[in-house]
């Protein structure tokens, strides 16, 4: 396989596995927000809000409320799958 190749495969995979990542991190997000006063170990719930907040703080500011369900999460998938999409457009077909 040649170079050029390869790092598009690279990419690609980089690109997959980090919307993965994101996506995981807001739906364990989502799901730690139904059940109060849950610690899960090791700091796991520590590091999604990390992850998961500075992608949600902009669009929950931006979106008017709703009585009180929190659309973010949802506006924030659809974006994360939008740009993936763009970004695997972008790169030139896989061989």
């Amino acid at each position: 396989m040649c170079g050029p190749c390869l790092l598009n495969e690279y990419i690609r995979a980089f690109i997959t596995v980090l919307y993965w990542a994101l996506a995981g991190a807001i739906f364990v997000r989502v799901m730690l927000s139904w059940i109060p006063n849950v610690r899960l170990p090791f700091g796991v719930g520590e590091f999604v809000w990390n992850v998961s907040e500075p992608i949600l703080a902009p669009i929950r500011r931006a979106m008017p409320f709703f009585g009180g369900i929190d659309f973010s999460p949802f506006v924030a998938l659809i974006a994360i799958q939008i740009v993936s999409s763009l970004l695997l457009s972008v790169l030139p077909p896989a061989v």
